[in-house]
Parts: structure tokens; sequence; C-alpha cells
């Protein structure tokens, strides 16, 4: 689309209206299918919009089939590299205004204030939303969880981060437990305002992670997301992982897409000891 602009609007005001719409587009993809009636994917490989699909759908989603960095993926302990120097995961959260919405292929908390932030590599992440897959998307030696939980971030170069944590059948999540009553009730596309969150409620109950390159798991299926799955499997309970899926759109109670190849990229592993045989 051709953009025309007045002689009489200053030049620099442009600039800045292209630098803004540059700044939102990655917080755009990060949140992607907020907008419209219908989502345009499914993750029913019957219905022809399945994940084998996605590429096909639309022409900026080629990279769901061509891309070479692809989430989720299977995490395989015997071909991890070890490395110590990764570092802890430096965590900044704090609590902030949030909403939680229903986005029809999944249940997103999203924070309207700033909730604070990760560090990886020198480089600070703003947490935006999480949300929930169920089963889980990541796996670990070909075992799949009942539930996934993604924290997403953005920097200010526009880079994504996302932490994934994954749970089984199990005592109640307290996090899930204070939202449990607003996803039991939300309806359609409908959106709840929360108050105040502490997104540094969510617990990860581990030092440890796996830390790889890889791509949002839903379309665009942007690739340059940087992954950090915590190696811990938490807990929540039967109902808390229901209402989840009760509460998507039909044929989204199971939206979790299948385990990508690897196509040769490393994995790296975090821990504190150096023993590389713990896992």
């Amino acid at each position: 689309m051709k953009c025309v602009y007045s002689y009489e609007e200053p030049i620099t005001f442009s600039i800045l209206i292209i630098s803004f719409l540059c700044y939102l587009l990655p917080i755009a993809i990060a949140s992607f299918a907020e907008v419209g009636n219908e989502c345009p994917f499914t993750y029913s490989e019957g219905s022809g919009k399945g994940p084998k699909e996605w590429g096909h759908l639309n022409p900026d989603w080629k990279l769901c089939e061509t891309g070479k960095l692809q989430s989720p993926i299977d995490l395989l302990t015997g071909k991890l590299q070890v490395q110590p120097n990764l570092g802890k995961l430096k965590r900044d959260y704090k609590p902030a205004p949030a909403l939680v919405k229903n986005r029809g292929h999944d249940i997103t908390v999203r924070w309207k204030g700033e909730a604070g932030k990760i560090n990886i590599n020198g480089t600070d992440y703003e947490l935006l939303q999480c949300h929930w897959h169920s089963p889980s998307e990541h796996t670990f030696n070909e075992t799949r969880y009942e539930l996934e939980l993604h924290l997403v971030h953005i920097s200010a170069h526009r880079g994504i981060a996302v932490i994934a944590i994954v749970y089984k059948y199990g005592r109640p999540d307290p996090f899930l437990t204070r939202l449990f009553h607003h996803i039991k009730t939300i309806n359609g596309k409908e959106e709840k305002h929360l108050g105040m969150v502490n997104p540094g409620d969510i617990k990860f109950g581990s030092r440890k992670y796996f830390r790889y390159m890889g791509s949002l798991t839903v379309p665009p299926c942007t690739e340059g997301v940087v992954w950090t799955v915590i190696n811990k499997v938490r807990t929540a309970s039967r109902d808390q992982v229901k209402a989840l899926r009760d509460a998507v759109h039909d044929g989204f109670e199971a939206n979790a897409r299948p385990t990508q190849p690897l196509d040769g990229r490393p994995v790296l592993f975090y821990t504190p000891r150096m023993n590389s045989g713990s896992f």
C-alpha cells in the first residue's frame, strides 16, 4: 500500500509515526490473534487449518512450514551442551495492573503497566503477557505433560524472549488458583480486569533451565525468539487444567503445536553445579 503525505505535513512527524508503528509491530506479533472474530488457524489436522497447513494459510506465515528455527522442540538430555557460564536467570518482576482475556485459542493475562523484566546476555526484556497451552508444547525425552505456561517478553530492540514452565497433574498451582474464578466465568473473547497482579507469584521451582533459539509457536511462527525452558515440572490440579481447556473456543481445547525439527540447533543447559550428568 502506497502512503501519500501532504506537502504541508512535517516530515519529522511522519518519521515519528513510522517509528512508533515499527515499535508496535513485534508487540502485535507477540500477542497475535487478539483481533478478528474468528481464529484463522486451528490445532486440528483434519480441519485444513491445522499445524501442518499453517504455512499455506497466509503468505506471512510461510515460516511455519519453511523455518529452520521453529518451536516447540523435544528436549533430549543426551544432546545438551552444559553451559554453567550462562548464569542464573535474572528476573526483576513487580506488581502491575493486569487483565485476563480469552483470545479464542488460549487464555492470556496481559499486564497494562510495567510488570518488570528479565535480563539475558545483558539485554533487558520487558514482560508483556503470559498464556497457557494444554498439553505442554515442549517435551522432555518425548514425554509431554499436561500444561505449559509461556511468559512473553520484548526488548527495546524488539527482540522476543519467552520463559516456559511445564506442569503435570498434582497440587493446585497458586497463580492459577487466584485466576480460577475469572477463567471459569470468562466468555467468548471477553476480558476482565484483575487489579494488581504480581508476576513474581509465578513460581519457577528451579534455577536450572534449557536455552535455545526458536520461534513463536502460533502463526506467524516468527523466528529469533530466545527460549528459556525451566527444568522443573511443576503441578496444577485437574480442575485448573480443565478450566483452561473449557474456556477456549471449540477446537482449541488441545492447543499445543507438535514439536519441530531441531535442524542442528544447539540446546544449552544451565545448572549451578558443574556435574554434567545432573539434569
